[in-house]
């Protein structure tokens, strides 16, 4: 008799709650008809707590400090249904476009926020844009961040932030130090923002073509590469309510809830959940495909 093979695969649904500082802060944009694309988000939040509800799974709501101000009654209403609140900046600034100091300052006003408009202190941090500065880290370990999300340096399986990385054109790569702070990577083909999205920009246009059918396929086989020939490990999609709230996008939510839970072993987390059960027993420590 053959033993089965014990799956343990974790899904983290993740928001990023931006509202109208994505296209204040990232796009620059003053048009109202942008802005109004940021005030929908409200909207498309309550319609995803409603689904988190119905599913009885909990997620990670990113919220900038401009967002807990302008939407205070939303962004209290993901906290008292369970969710996990980030950090995501003030006005989605990207940290690589400011100095250092302004990143400061963009670290406590986000903080100040989050505290004043729903009473906490988050563990988890995403950087506007997925950038990080060269000075970002060193703000998060001083602030008591437990983790970030905002790197690509594996998919299905978190790993140790560093510093001092170090490269040039015409030298070696020079691995930094292991500290402190669990990585939980992102990638952009599970990132709803440019698949949707039509953005106009200054020399360019992000004329995204994609629909729901061909993401719910694509996000699904991801999955299933996880749990078939992996068989542990995390899937963490990153969506944004202005986007994935739509309602021809939110029966792709609702479906793909309904795919993760269908599956033996699958379970849904909170991405600090997460984090701290990965870092259980381990300490800093480069990839072991950069060792000697």
């Amino acid at each position: 008799m053959t033993t089965p093979v014990t799956k343990d695969v974790s899904v983290a649904l993740t928001f990023d709650f931006d509202a109208m500082s994505l296209w204040i802060g990232t796009f620059g944009m003053n048009s109202p008809s942008a802005l109004s694309r940021g005030e929908f988000c409200a909207v498309g939040a309550r319609r995803i707590l409603s689904v988190l509800e119905n599913a009885r799974v909990p997620a990670t709501f990113y919220i900038p400090g401009h967002t807990a101000y302008a939407f205070p009654k939303t962004c209290r209403a993901v906290v008292e249904a369970g969710h996990e609140v980030g950090h995501h900046g003030w006005v989605h600034e990207n940290p690589v476009s400011v100095t250092p100091e302004r990143e400061r300052e963009i670290m406590a006003l986000g903080l100040q926020a989050l505290n004043d408009v729903m009473g906490i202190r988050p563990t988890g941090y995403r950087s506007p844009a997925w950038d990080n500065g060269p000075k970002t880290l060193e703000l998060l370990l001083a602030n008591g961040f437990e983790y970030e999300s905002s790197m690509m340096g594996n998919d299905f399986e978190p790993y140790w932030c560093r510093i001092g990385d170090g490269w040039s054109a015409d030298g070696k790569w020079v691995w930094g130090k292991p500290v402190d702070m669990v990585e939980i990577p992102v990638a952009w083909h599970l990132d709803d923002f440019p698949l949707f999205e039509y953005v106009p920009l200054k020399n360019t246009v992000n004329q995204a073509v994609a629909t729901p059918r061909e993401v719910l396929q694509m996000w699904k086989d991801e999955f299933d590469y996880l749990y078939d020939r992996i068989g542990t490990g995390l899937f963490a999609p990153t969506m944004h309510p202005q986007v994935i709230g739509r309602g021809h996008r939110m029966l792709l939510l609702e479906e793909f809830i309904d795919y993760a839970q269908s599956k033996p072993g699958v379970k849904f987390t909170t991405m600090t959940d997460y984090a701290r059960r990965w870092r259980a027993g381990k300490t800093p420590s480069l990839p072991a495909d950069a060792e000697a």
